[in-house]
């Protein structure tokens, strides 16, 4: 295995430089996923039929609350980045523990929305707006839920291994994700709810 040490640690071998190439390659199906989930819910936004629409439902503390959680958490996972270049072990594993601490909170503020919708007679099947809402937003809180289990399994694997090709490889593998899941973040804040709320 050639290792060329000019590099960062993730990039040093081949085989890593192969892999973030390749997450880079799913990450634009990822992007076209989210585009046609975007494209739906802006074909639908008007279409709320007897249910209420989105200025009605929408409220900007909870929608604010899970924008400065999951930015945040972009914010230490870059930290947590930083500190494996660095060498620096345990900064890196609180970092990587703090982002996954607010991904989590961000979880919870939105399955608390969904179930403040719900109670306010705004379901699925209540109007094609709201089922391309849930859907849009749903898949986007899939991918950060199958983040956390990543990032706990990764974690685990540093805290066994320490940081090597492989695990310097998947950790920045990960932030390239997270970082992902943040930038559609951004478009749902700007393009579905403020958009929603004027």
């Amino acid at each position: 295995m050639k290792i060329d040490n000019t590099l960062p640690l993730e990039y040093q071998t081949e085989e890593n430089r192969n892999r973030i190439f390749g997450f880079w390659l799913f990450l634009g199906a990822e992007i076209v996923l989210f585009a046609t989930l975007f494209a739906v819910y802006f074909t639908l936004w008007t279409r709320t039929g007897n249910g209420p629409s989105a200025k009605e439902i929408f409220e900007i503390k909870p929608v604010l609350l899970e924008t400065f959680l999951l930015l945040t958490s972009s914010f230490t996972c870059g930290l947590a980045i930083h500190s494996m270049r660095l060498k620096l072990k345990k900064p890196a594993m609180v970092f990587f523990g703090i982002t996954l601490l607010l991904g989590l909170g961000f979880l919870g503020v939105e399955i608390f929305e969904f179930v403040t919708y719900v109670h306010e007679g705004a379901t699925l099947q209540t109007s094609a707006f709201l089922s391309s809402l849930f859907v849009l937003l749903g898949t986007h809180g899939a991918h950060v839920t199958m983040g956390l289990l990543w990032g706990s399994g990764l974690m685990m694997q540093i805290k066994r291994e320490g940081f090597t090709h492989d695990t310097a490889n998947k950790s920045f593998i990960f932030s390239l994700y997270w970082h992902f899941l943040d930038v559609v973040w951004i478009f749902i804040f700007s393009f579905v709810y403020l958009k929603g709320m004027m």
